[in-house]
């Protein structure tokens, strides 16, 4: 666990440093749980985001993009449910005084569980090699037997206990199983409680007159109630997707572990309407699809897994969730879920308007069943930005801090460095610098010797260094760098835009999630 949080406060402390993630509001002492995304963060987040895009409109013929406001009339979340069901089960601790979720608390533990699991199953691998079998060990071994059966207990009786609203159960649970505050060892709990998570906000000129309203904490009721104006305007047939990025807010019990989880933050999400019936289909292409997007980005396989879920939301009759393993163990990325036709059931109800799709071929009107992805952007930049950090020891014993990012997501394609600042190489540095930017994000850099330049672009994460030398003036070649290799490469100036676009393209990479 110590090695764990010295990673993560590096992975802080480095955010802040080269310019990706500030405090919000740091002047004043920031505001909890809220952060900025600085001139570096920023082009990070914008190219997840235009990845994500990509790969799901830009690449389905069936799927189109949503921008739907912040704002939306108040009875949309009483249809939603998320005026009478949207809660967390919060628990205080009396002597720390520190908030926690209950349920997280719980999950926590059956984690450790888990853990202790794999440590067996890794012992066992290693003893036996090659001819280690980890289906049957996990089936046989009576440890590893134990440890998974009490999770999967654990977890089935918190799912019941919430599902049920048995809050009474829910804190004997974390009794029986001696859960301790994470900080100071103690169990002395309150009782469990539900916290509505939706931030309240006014809509008017006076204060008498003004209409009580919600931040949305979801982006998917946009897309939903604008179901029939995107089928109709864009003659869309089922089955067919509607997706859109944005922020979302929630006043979380528990906003720690940085930007993981945070009261603003932004959501990728795409609801995939399909005929009744046919979800479950949809669901599993979904999930497999979905996972292959994230492992083309070269994060590493075993960093993720699917977890079904115990406890299924009310409108949900299938719920998975892509997690990864971040800093401080697995946790959610991604959600997966069959909505079955609630949505658009519920809106149909409240709005009194009819919320059907007419099927041409099959001659009747039903209404859709939807199958909805949805990933935090936010979450996505902290697997992306913490897995990619490292110390590394180089062959003379030095150490240096690189930011392998995925090269198609890097903020900065490509640094041009003139050797000296002197003797033209400056102007010729320039002019490579104005001509690759109409491609692609350059920075110039003519500060301190070259290998300090080269150090600080590492940690910035930026792919390539290309350093301009007396050579080059006479025979207009580069040495271009790579960041992760150190390889030096001569080459001609006319052919750094084709060497930079092999390893950075989307095309690239995205054709990976076709293998």
């Amino acid at each position: 666990m110590a090695k764990q949080d010295d990673i993560f406060k590096n992975v802080v402390s480095h955010a802040k440093e080269y310019g990706f993630i500030f405090p919000s509001s740091e002047v004043y002492d920031g505001l909890s749980a809220v952060y900025d995304y600085g001139q570096n963060g920023v082009e990070l987040k914008n190219n997840i985001r235009q990845y994500w895009w990509k790969a799901m409109v830009q690449m389905h013929d069936n799927i189109v993009g949503l921008d739907a406001a912040i704002l939306m009339h108040p009875t949309t979340w009483k249809a939603s449910g998320h005026v009478d069901a949207f809660n967390d089960p919060l628990i205080d601790n009396k002597d720390s005084k520190k908030r926690y979720r209950a349920d997280v608390l719980i999950e926590d533990y059956a984690e450790k569980l888990n853990q202790k699991a794999e440590k067996e199953i890794e012992k066992a691998a290693a003893r036996f090699g090659d001819a280690f079998d980890r289906e049957q060990f996990i089936t046989t071994n009576a440890r590893v037997v134990e440890y998974l059966s009490k999770k999967k207990e654990i977890l089935e009786r918190m799912a019941k206990s919430l599902d049920s609203g048995d809050l009474e159960d829910v804190k004997k649970l974390i009794e029986e199983l001696e859960i301790a505050d994470p900080e100071t060892g103690s169990r002395n709990w309150t009782e469990v409680r539900q916290f509505n998570l939706m931030f309240g906000t006014k809509l008017g000129a006076s204060a008498e007159n003004a209409m009580d309203l919600y931040l949305r904490p979801e982006t998917a009721q946009g897309i939903f109630v604008n179901f029939l104006n995107v089928q109709k305007s864009g003659r869309m047939k089922i089955p067919f997707g509607i997706a859109q990025t944005g922020k979302a807010f929630r006043n979380e019990i528990v906003a720690r572990q940085f930007i993981f989880r945070m009261r603003e933050f932004e959501q990728m999400e795409m609801q995939f309407f399909v005929k009744p019936g046919e979800e479950m289909k949809w669901y599993e292409y979904w999930k497999e699809t979905r996972l292959k997007w994230h492992q083309s980005l070269g994060l590493g396989n075993e960093n993720y897994r699917f977890h079904d879920h115990e406890k299924l939301a009310h409108y949900a009759n299938a719920a998975a969730d892509i997690e990864f393993n971040f800093p401080f163990g697995f946790k959610e990325l991604e959600g997966i879920h069959s909505r079955t036709d609630f949505d658009l059931g519920a809106h149909e109800k409240f709005s009194g308007k009819k919320m059907q799709y007419f099927d041409a071929e099959e001659n009747k009107n039903y209404t859709p069943y939807v199958v909805e992805t949805s990933v935090g952007l936010d979450r996505m930049f902290l697997a992306v930005f913490a897995t990619s950090l490292r110390e590394e020891t180089l062959e003379d014993g030095s150490t240096r801090t690189v930011l392998s990012l995925p090269a198609v997501l890097a903020p900065t394609k490509a640094a041009v460095l003139p050797l000296i600042k002197r003797d033209g190489l400056p102007e010729l540095s320039r002019e490579i610098m104005e001509d690759l930017k109409w491609d692609f994000t350059v920075t110039y850099d003519e500060k301190d010797a070259v290998g300090r330049r080269y150090r600080r672009q590492d940690a910035l994460g930026t792919p390539f260094c290309i350093t301009v030398d007396h050579q080059s003036l006479e025979d207009r070649t580069v040495t271009i760098r790579h960041r992760d290799t150190m390889k030096q490469d001569r080459v001609a100036i006319s052919d750094l835009r084709g060497i930079i676009e092999k390893e950075v393209s989307m095309k690239t990479w995205l054709l990976k999630t076709k293998a």
